[in-house]
């Protein structure tokens, strides 16, 4: 335990020049042990240039999207902890120290930075709406530990990046994030960390109901992937309760007259019906698949070493500047 962790810090950006000077100097005063990297995703400004300058390891990724560009942090990068944040200077690199000392004294696998905020241009009320909304299901459906499951601003041990599937290939990656981790019974944490508005010259990317709409399709898809079941079972409740009530004056007017006259009516019940036994059998077939591909995902993430750090050893590295990095890695735009 006395080597101290490498840290990584994950900056995703597009079109970010005003804001991630300031992110990549925050990053290097609060965590001076960790080495810096900014991704880019097709920025049409200076954004590759001011990272650069501001001692940042950059490199680019072509496919537009954040999915996409964690997928290949993730991918690329070797580290015993990383710092997930975004590139608009929104979230306080002060609380960096304090996310890492809980994963590391707790042995936590991702640690979420919390969005608090008084202002209300920096995180707009139709935000908190669909964040509370989003984060209320997913906490339904798998589990109530997460109270932000769109925060940028994450810890990840290195089981956990290196075990996550990233499928996303936009914003809707945060809530596989959460998923994943609550679906594998990680164990998991939150600190509380300032959230304030963007720098003036900086524009949000995000579309309240276009990425909202994505959000929630992606939350939907999950629970059709990982809870196959009680996805199902509840499309074939509902084909089979309209298929009953269509079926109710059919079989009263057949009762009293030993005649079917709404033949068309008695074909659609009977479909409906059939319908949604063949639902819950998909159900059941989906579940016990899905099953499998828990068990497969769980002894991947076991075969990972889980991080053996304490403390000292992240005050040390916090503590400590890098070694000297070249502006660029082999490779880097």
């Amino acid at each position: 335990m006395g080597a101290a962790p490498r840290i990584a810090v994950l900056i995703p950006c597009y079109n970010e020049e005003v804001a991630i000077p300031r992110v990549v100097a925050a990053f290097r005063a609060a965590l001076p042990g960790a080495v810096i990297h900014v991704y880019d995703n097709n920025s049409r400004d200076g954004t590759v240039e001011a990272a650069r300058a501001a001692g940042a390891l950059v490199r680019s990724e072509p496919q537009q999207g954040k999915g996409h560009v964690v997928r290949r942090m993730l991918a690329d990068i070797e580290a015993d902890f990383y710092v997930l944040v975004d590139g608009d200077d929104t979230y306080e690199a002060a609380a960096a120290p304090e996310m890492l000392r809980l994963a590391i004294d707790q042995k936590l696998d991702m640690v979420t930075g919390t969005r608090v905020t008084e202002a209300e241009a920096a995180y707009r009320p139709g935000h908190v709406l669909g964040n509370l909304v989003l984060t209320g299901m997913v906490r339904v459906i798998f589990g109530n530990r997460i109270s932000d499951m769109l925060s940028g601003y994450r810890v990840f041990s290195r089981r956990f990046a290196k075990s996550f599937p990233a499928l996303a290939e936009g914003f809707e990656t945060e809530t596989e994030f959460t998923v994943h981790a609550l679906e594998l019974h990680m164990p998991v944490g939150e600190v509380p960390t300032p959230y304030r508005a963007r720098p003036p010259g900086s524009t949000s990317k995000l579309n309240t109901w276009r990425d909202g709409f994505r959000i929630l399709g992606a939350i939907l898809l999950l629970v059709r992937r990982e809870r196959p079941l009680p996805f199902f079972a509840l499309a074939a409740a509902l084909l089979a309760g309209i298929g009953v009530v269509l079926a109710i004056p059919v079989i009263q007017t057949f009762l009293a007259t030993g005649l079917v006259p709404r033949l068309p009516t008695a074909v659609l019940s009977m479909g409906l019906v059939l319908l949604a036994f063949l639902s819950l059998a998909c159900g059941l077939i989906l579940d016990t698949v899905t099953r499998g591909r828990m068990e497969a995902k769980r002894m991947a993430y076991l075969a990972i070493p889980a991080p053996d750090f304490d403390t000292e050893t992240i005050a040390s590295e916090a503590s400590s500047p890098r070694p000297g990095a070249p502006d660029c890695l082999p490779g880097a735009v």
